[in-house]
């Protein structure tokens, strides 16, 4: 095969690969229930973050 063959069979299946993993996602992502949302929400909101660091200073 010529290089150029296989850098285009490379490139479908990175494609293809990507699909997945997306498709995944996205299903992980639908089997939430909106309370599970909502508690998830909750928590990230009570948790501080890099933004809440009180200064030492």
């Amino acid at each position: 095969m010529r290089w150029w063959k296989m850098l285009g069979l490379a490139g479908i299946m990175g494609v293809a690969a990507t699909g997945v993993v997306i498709a995944r996602a996205e299903r992980r992502r639908r089997a939430y229930t909106p309370e599970e949302i909502r508690a998830r929400l909750r928590e990230r909101v009570e948790s501080p973050g890099p933004d809440d660091v009180s200064p030492t200073a």
